[in-house]
C-alpha cells in the first residue's frame, strides 16, 4: 500500500480531494490530509502544511498551480516517490523541480487510477 499525502484536503464532501481520501482509505492506503481547512476526512485530521512527513510514497495534488509556490519547500522536503497532478493542478515549474530531485510526476486523476487498479 502507498502512504499518500493529500495536498488540498478538505472536509467538503463535494470536492474531489474528499472523494479521493475516502477512496484511498477504502483501497487500503494510509493517508495524511494536508490543507488549509480544518476538520477531518476519512477518519484522519486535516493538518496544516507544516510537519514534514518523510515516509510518503505519493503526494496527490488538489491545489491549483497559482497557490502552489508557497508549498514548494514543503513538497520537496517531504520527498515523495511521486506526485500526482490531478486535473486543474498541473504545474510545469513544480514538475521540473520535483523531477530534478528524482521525484516522479504524473498528470492523472487519483480517482481514475484507483478505479482502474492503476494506482
Amino acid at each position: 500500500m502507498k502512504k499518500t499525502l493529500i495536498l488540498g484536503a478538505t472536509p467538503n464532501p463535494s470536492r474531489y480531494a474528499y472523494l479521493a481520501a475516502n477512496k484511498l482509505v477504502a483501497h487500503g492506503h494510509e493517508i495524511i490530509n494536508v490543507g488549509i481547512k480544518s476538520g477531518e476526512v476519512a477518519g484522519q485530521p486535516i493538518e496544516r502544511p507544516e510537519k514534514i512527513h518523510t515516509d510518503v510514497d505519493t503526494i496527490t495534488m488538489y491545489v491549483g498551480a497559482a497557490n502552489q509556490p508557497d508549498l514548494y519547500d514543503y513538497i520537496l522536503k517531504t520527498n515523495p516517490k511521486r506526485i500526482i497532478f490531478n486535473p486543474g493542478s498541473e504545474n510545469p515549474e513544480l514538475e521540473k523541480l520535483a523531477q530534478n530531485k528524482g521525484i516522479a510526476t504524473e498528470a492523472a486523476c487519483t480517482l481514475v487510477l484507483l478505479s482502474t487498479n492503476a494506482y
